[in-house]
């Protein structure tokens, strides 16, 4: 398959600030990728350069095999055929919803009213609102007419700058969803940015993570989410344990015990990353844990419990038993999903085991 979007070595300088430093990305044709990262990780300053909003100081960008930019030398945003939707929409107030959808098609333009429609009905929206103004639509219908605009000179590529995060939570995922399936269905490869880590992992076939103007790892949501290349990254895409370990024939012996890992050939001291969903709490009368924790069952006691409806956080102390070792933080309690109608209550003790196989950072 060759590849629709290309990004090779791009360098990025704000005065002696590297916005990017040496950035390689390939986004295939049809496919949606996620770019996340913390404030200040150059995230949008890619996005930028993508579009053409800014020139790389260094650096070659590539769309369906023509060159947009090669170091300063760049395409024109207006003759390089990509869509953007801005964080706010950026509707014009003056105009109505028509003229907003229409605003990228010339008035000569062949059945441009039927084309409008048809824009409107991609997005979802009733042709009824055509006639009214942005600020008489919701937050929601906002985004989707801002998207129907990108959507009307038909782009190769579609970049979207945190178009959900001013959406309430459940306006958010019911938006975000029904924005993936539109642009899946039309075939358009697209670009997302964000600061939300789920919103990332849902929407994407790939996600690339970037830190201090590097992208650090991209690939599919579940190889990052399960198997992150550090604990930075690990962190940045949900809770995690990291643990200090001893490995040995594809088991490591930690503060919880013997546990799997996914790589037989390490050997000797690493660390090593779970997820809380795969630790799984059950639990047992208190002179149980005191009892078993000698002999090398992983037991704790329920310190604080953080509800939230399906899911409850516990933070879990771990007992000290005979030949365990210490965990990463010394004392520090390890977080545990557990559902919410059955939660432990603080101070019960609960015998702690291991679903499916931890991570050896670093790999």
């Amino acid at each position: 398959m060759t590849t629709s979007l290309e990004l090779l070595a791009i360098r990025k300088h704000y005065g002696a600030v590297a916005a990017l430093d040496g950035v390689n990305l390939s986004v295939a044709p049809g496919s949606r990728t996620a770019i996340v990262g913390p404030s200040g990780s150059g995230k949008t300053t890619l996005l930028r350069i993508i579009a053409g909003f800014e020139a790389p100081d260094a650096g070659r960008v590539t769309l369906g095999g023509r060159q947009l930019a090669d170091g300063p030398d760049a395409i024109p945003a207006h003759e390089r055929g990509i869509g953007y939707v801005p964080q706010d929409g950026a509707l014009f107030p003056h105009l109505t919803i028509e003229g907003n959808v229409g605003f990228g098609l010339p008035r000569g333009t062949p059945r441009r009213a039927e084309r409008i429609a048809e824009l409107m009905d991609m997005v979802a929206l009733d042709t009824a609102m055509l006639a009214r103004r942005p600020h008489e639509l919701s937050g929601g219908q906002q985004q989707r007419v801002a998207l129907a605009r990108a959507l009307a000179q038909r782009p190769r590529l579609m970049l979207l700058d945190e178009p959900f995060s001013a959406l309430d939570t459940g306006l958010r995922a019911s938006t975000r969803k029904a924005v993936a399936q539109l642009l899946g269905a039309a075939g358009i490869t697209t670009i997302l940015v964000t600061h939300d880590q789920a919103e990332a992992l849902s929407f994407a076939d790939q996600v690339a993570v970037m830190r201090g103007g590097l992208l650090v790892q991209a690939g599919r949501p579940l190889d990052l989410y399960f198997r992150p290349r550090d604990a930075a990254v690990a962190g940045f895409l949900g809770d995690s344990i990291v643990l200090p370990a001893q490995l040995a024939g594809g088991w490591a012996d930690c503060a919880l015990g013997r546990i799997a890992v996914n790589d037989s050939a390490r050997q000797g001291a690493a660390q090593i990353m779970l997820r809380p969903e795969q630790l799984q709490v059950a639990e047992v009368p208190a002179e149980t844990a005191a009892r078993d924790s000698q002999a090398g069952a992983c037991y704790g006691a329920v310190t604080d419990t953080d509800f939230g409806g399906s899911v409850c956080v516990l933070s879990v102390r771990l007992l000290r038993g005979a030949g365990q070792a210490p965990s990463a933080a010394g004392d520090e309690p390890l977080l545990v999903h557990s559902t919410g109608m059955h939660a432990p209550a603080p101070g019960a003790m609960v015998r702690i085991t291991v679903a499916g196989q931890a991570h050896v950072l670093g790999a």
